[in-house]
């Protein structure tokens, strides 16, 4: 079967052979993007049952306006070549895989890889998606952007990307995270965005997509609304899929040329889920590659204080799209929680319900103190801080890791750095609400 291997700057035609990537023909491609145009996911907007387009009739122009665009740009050789320009000497990439060779010593199991998507410039993986749809904002002839962000990251990202094309930027943040996330507010404010604070219902993540959607209706015809996550009407899902699966690609490359196999298992956070979807995209068609998706469970799945979408969700319909959703026996949005500002979100991209379904993924989950544990766990034995929200997936990789032979391989999107979690932290272990683990010594092999 023909693939496609990525190598920082282009893309050239290889066969899959037992052995890794085989020249097939020489054949040099400018764009990544050939690898998502022999067969687009969700082109009418659906991911089996779920996904779509349910929003008021005023939105729906600026919608098909922008899934022609996307359709038109995704594959033009122009559009592509910028993207990837300022991907690699904007952003920095390719990202490396790096091997957490004392974290694995440690826990005496599986050999844990991280995709190092926290060494991207601004520290996250959200920077992907926002080079990809400023370029498209900036061919549409918009002047404005807005935005939506939980713990700060991807309005971090839009707003450097606003700055970087000249554009005025708006960022929409419930003002629970606004708080916890001070560091990250004043690096959008130093690019020139104005931050927006979300003061209804609980003030988080929801709040901010909800004030986000209103002030896109009021200026549609001015505005690019740039949603930072797998969900949403389309052609959000399917386009921050396609933005994001830069880290997928990258990470089966790099896993052959350093481990000469693809890893076992493939783990990442999910909240909105871009992160994760944007790894599993790159093995979605190989079946010995267990895809893992781990979500918050907060305080306790019975505490009710938690943001455990796919876990105890149902189908329903949020944000102009349809996917798993909490929600109470009226179809009400139930409050959600989680530790991290990036993950207390009520639903999820559509792509996981239907992976969810199909069992072709499985999705577990990872309490506050699992996550934090993991926190601490990665800074103390590899001197690499996590996202809180990175931290979930790592949670569960060294839960995982013990339980298999030493020969198997986990691989975690590191989807962020936790720097802007620090303060938040601190300020936790001053009151003692955490306590770090205490850990022995590395055993060497």
């Amino acid at each position: 079967m023909a693939r496609w291997r990525y190598t920082g700057n282009e893309v050239v035609n290889f066969v899959v052979a037992d052995d890794g990537f085989q020249k097939l023909d020489g054949k040099i491609m400018p764009n990544i993007s050939q690898i998502l145009s022999q067969t687009p996911p969700a082109a009418d907007g659906f991911f089996g049952e779920y996904g779509g387009q349910f929003v008021p009739e005023v939105l729906k122009p600026a919608l098909d306006e922008l899934s022609a665009t996307f359709e038109r740009y995704r594959a033009d050789p122009e559009f592509i070549r910028e993207f990837m320009s300022l991907l690699k000497h904007y952003s920095g990439r390719p990202t490396p895989v790096f091997h957490c060779a004392n974290l694995s010593r440690y826990f005496s199991g599986a050999q844990i890889y991280l995709k190092r998507e926290d060494l991207n410039h601004l520290g996250a993986h959200k920077i992907n998606n926002t080079i990809g749809q400023i370029l498209l904002a900036k061919r549409m002839g918009k002047k404005r952007v807005i935005a939506e962000t939980g713990a700060g990251q991807h309005g971090v990202a839009t707003a450097a990307t606003a700055a970087l094309m000249g554009m005025e930027c708006h960022i929409y943040m419930g003002e629970v995270d606004i708080e916890r996330q001070k560091l990250n507010v004043f690096r959008m404010q130093m690019m020139g965005a104005e931050v927006v604070s979300a003061k209804s219902g609980q003030r988080t993540l929801k709040e901010a997509v909800d004030e986000a959607i209103a002030d896109w209706m009021a200026h549609a015809d001015d505005t690019f609304y740039l949603l930072g996550s797998a969900v949403g009407p389309h052609p959000y899902p399917r386009m921050v899929r396609h933005f994001q699966s830069i880290v997928g690609w990258e990470a089966r490359e790099q896993m052959l040329e350093l481990c000469g196999r693809l890893p076992d298992y493939a783990l990442a956070c999910v909240g909105g889920g871009s992160n994760a979807i944007g790894l599993f995209a790159g093995f979605l068609d190989d079946a010995s590659v267990r895809l893992i998706g781990v979500e918050p469970s907060g305080r306790g799945l019975a505490s009710g204080e938690h943001a455990a979408t796919l876990t105890l969700g149902k189908p329903g319909v949020l944000h102009g799209f349809r996917s798993y959703l909490l929600q109470d026996s009226e179809g009400n949005v139930e409050p959600v929680y989680s530790v991290s500002a990036g993950l207390d979100y009520p639903g999820v991209g559509p792509e996981h319900s239907a992976l969810k379904d199909s069992g072709r993924a499985r999705y577990v989950h990872a309490s506050d103190q699992e996550a934090l544990n993991a926190f601490f766990t990665l800074s103390k034995l590899e001197g690499i801080i996590p996202a809180l929200e990175s931290s979930h997936a790592l949670a569960h990789a060294i839960k995982l890791a013990p339980t298999l032979p030493r020969d198997q391989i986990v691989l975690v999107n590191l989807s962020g750095r936790g720097d802007k979690d620090v303060a938040q932290i601190e300020e936790m272990v001053e009151r003692g609400e955490v306590k770090p683990p205490v850990l022995g010594p590395v055993v060497a092999d």
